[in-house]
């Protein structure tokens, strides 16, 4: 009962997952393992890790047994790094695991997506002591493996959050790798100015339009200097601003109502307020043909439109 009690404690500051090896550190024997199994007091997650507590079963609780299934030097990356560090939000998808070369992978999991890499030391580190790739690492085989409007919106975010300080900074993490020459001009369109990913779209479709915004987050003001917010996008000179619309944005009570006033605020200080939602960046070229009729002439020749 002690040792059981114990394994609980332990498995407390591990999102309530223990391993086969902590468990025999701890003296319990596999067959007292397998009957705590049988009986539903714990439940086998993954090959050689348990949950203590099966009725508090999480994603990092899953991720943290799928990487003790593999054993030393086995570390999350891609999506699943991302995810540990706050550069995005967890996702359901499959757990992303990085295996020396060395090793002989283990047959297929459900859930899981295995790699074999060769990581060098400082391409790993540790979040709540589980293996993940370093910040710069996954940022940069992240920006590697998506498409453009992805890849630079993921950039913003870290940039926004302070993950990361410069684009350059991961140049060397890219260099010489598949897909090295798009990834550096993701990295050259990126501003951490953008809030969302919805608003980095928006924006690289205006820029591809031929009518980049002239700021982002920019402060409308009253005659008299007082703040009345701050436009996703702006076009000063024309005094027209375009919001991103995303639902989150939404989710919060009396969200929706503060918006709407601020907006109205805006249109009476002589602003022009435009909306966009992702559904709108599906189509390229409609963000920008909005955007370009409502800066009329003057809009009509501010930049060449991208190709594709």
């Amino acid at each position: 009962m002690e040792t059981t009690i114990a394994a609980g404690h332990l498995a407390a500051q591990q999102d309530g997952v223990i391993t086969a090896a902590q468990c025999r550190q701890l003296g319990l024997s596999p067959i007292r393992v397998t009957q705590l199994c049988r009986n539903g007091t714990w439940q086998r997650l993954a090959h050689g890790a348990y949950l203590v507590a099966p009725s508090r079963a999480s994603r990092r609780a899953f991720i943290r047994a799928v990487l003790a299934g593999y054993g030393p030097g086995a570390a999350v990356m891609l999506g699943t790094a991302a995810e540990l560090h706050g550069l995005e939000a967890a996702r359901e998808g499959p757990v992303h695991v990085a295996i020396p070369a060395a090793r002989a992978t283990r047959s297929r999991r459900p859930g899981v997506a295995s790699y074999q890499r060769t990581l060098g030391v400082d391409d790993v580190t540790e979040v709540d002591g589980i293996a993940a790739t370093s910040v710069l690492r996954t940022l940069a085989d992240l920006v590697l493996s998506r498409e453009r409007l992805s890849a630079v919106a993921l950039v913003d975010g870290a940039l926004h959050e302070g993950a990361l300080r410069h684009p350059g900074d991961l140049v060397p993490y890219i260099t010489g790798r598949r897909g090295a020459l798009a990834a550096r001009k993701y990295l050259a369109e990126a501003d951490g100015n953008a809030e969302s990913p919805l608003e980095t779209r928006v924006r690289l479709r205006c820029a591809d339009g031929g009518v980049p915004p002239e700021a982002l987050q920019y402060p409308v003001r009253t005659a008299g200097g007082l703040i009345l917010g701050y436009g996703d996008l702006a076009w000063p000179r024309d005094r027209l601003i375009a919001e991103a619309d995303g639902d989150e944005a939404y989710r919060e009570p009396g969200s929706l109502a503060r918006d709407r006033r601020r907006q109205n605020d805006m249109t009476n200080a002589g602003w022009r307020v435009l909306r966009f939602t992702w559904q709108d960046t599906l189509r390229p070229g409609y963000v920008p043909a909005v955007v370009r009729a409502a800066l009329g002439p003057a809009g009509s020749g501010r930049g060449r439109v991208r190709a594709g």
